[in-house]
């Protein structure tokens, strides 16, 4: 179900100018706004009246105050995204409207397939609670407007994250997301049947145009988030000299990005793996500066663009992706690093997370995403469980 957010309408608290006020024009505001809430004269024009009842009339006041000021605060929080304190929603946000609330975290799922698997589910979980004041976006190509009203009771996945405040679920139409781009003239020409990676270059395509258009950052849904980006600017080194497109963040309109929209439809040839991803990245900022090799955990800076050392993402390199299925003897601490891409596209065997395994990927999901790991791993194992009555 798509997440949704209420807001209070601010022309429902105008306030009535109180008999007293139109008698004297110089009345304090305040003595205005408590005269429309409660609906008695000013107090300072009252008769006099016992001790008691002043009191009481001040009790009142203060009431009134710290109640309106408790709404005008979550109307406040709305505009700085502070998602984790708004109340239940009464309509739907579309997605354009939930983008431009800004810096907005993006997740994109070009299959069509609609249940999460639990990395993705702890991808996105992860993401909500490292940056709990950011809208969360998962894009989901399967999914229509028609099917979405029914998936948190159908998939357990899109039940956990849509109880989520900051999560928002939303269908990926690529052809909306490819208006006002370069890349809208090439959607309109590939005939994605006959593409070798259709599923890859479709993403990378979109995550271009949706940053270009909102800003944020995006992350592949391999990506667990550990600690937040202090970087508004920036690309992935994968390794020294190779930039990645696992997980970038520049701000809305950024020349770099539309850049390589460009370069995109230019150079493009979906039959090279990466060609319009990680190698697309890397030969367009190679444009702008001369890549070195990372010395330590430094990161380099390129034009005000962050190349941010590998060990920020990627401190398992993928020709060792398979030990974060392994039991460690002393699990690493990752001091240096923002999140952890799992390079799920070389886990050919699909290695999943398994309950009381001990392998490092468990730990991620018991410290990171907690609440995926206890309903989706977990749970998963007491479901595989025989009942008696299935014993002979």
């Amino acid at each position: 179900m798509l997440q949704t957010v209420w807001v209070s309408s601010p022309g429902s608290w105008a306030l009535k100018e109180s008999e007293c006020h139109r008698q004297g024009k110089k009345r304090s505001w305040k003595c205005r706004f408590v005269r429309t809430i409660i609906q008695h004269p000013c107090w300072r024009h009252a008769p006099k009246r016992s001790r008691k009842a002043r009191m009481l009339r001040k009790i009142q006041i203060c009431l009134c105050f710290c109640f309106v000021s408790g709404i005008l605060y979550e109307i406040s929080l709305l505009s700085s995204c502070v998602f984790s304190y708004l109340p239940m929603a009464q309509h739907y946000l579309t997605p354009e409207q939930v983008l431009n609330l800004g810096k907005s975290i993006i997740f994109l799922e070009t299959t069509e397939r609609l249940e999460p698997p639990p990395l993705v589910s702890c991808s996105v979980e992860s993401a909500a609670r490292i940056y709990q004041d950011r809208p969360i976006i998962l894009f989901m190509r399967g999914l229509t407007n028609e099917t979405a009203l029914d998936l948190n009771t159908s998939y357990a996945a899109f039940s956990l994250l849509s109880s989520m405040k900051n999560v928002f679920i939303f269908p990926l139409q690529m052809e909306t997301v490819f208006q006002e781009t370069p890349l809208l003239q090439w959607y309109n020409q590939v005939v994605p049947e006959q593409e070798k990676n259709w599923v890859h270059v479709s993403s990378d395509a979109s995550r271009l145009a949706l940053i270009w258009k909102y800003g944020g950052i995006y992350m592949d849904t391999d990506v667990i988030s550990i600690r937040p980006i202090p970087q508004e600017s920036f690309l992935a080194a994968q390794k020294s000299r190779f930039s990645s497109n696992g997980i970038f963040g520049f701000p809305a309109r950024h020349k770099f990005i539309w850049d390589c929209m460009e370069n995109f439809v230019l150079k493009y040839n979906g039959n090279i793996w990466g060609n319009q991803g990680p190698f697309l990245m890397t030969r367009m900022l190679k444009t702008l500066c001369n890549l070195t090799d990372f010395q330590g955990t430094e990161d380099h800076s390129c034009q005000n663009i962050s190349f941010l050392n590998p060990q920020r993402f990627y401190p398992i390199p993928y020709p060792a992706w398979s030990r974060y299925y392994q039991v460690w003897d002393t699990s690493p601490s990752f001091n240096h690093s923002y999140a952890l891409h799992l390079w799920n596209f070389m886990n050919r065997n699909r290695k999943v997370v398994v309950a009381g395994s001990n392998t490092l990927a468990e730990k991620l999901y018991k410290t990171y995403c907690p609440t995926t790991y206890k309903d989706l791993i977990q749970n998963a194992k007491h479901r595989d469980l025989p009942h008696p009555e299935d014993v002979e």
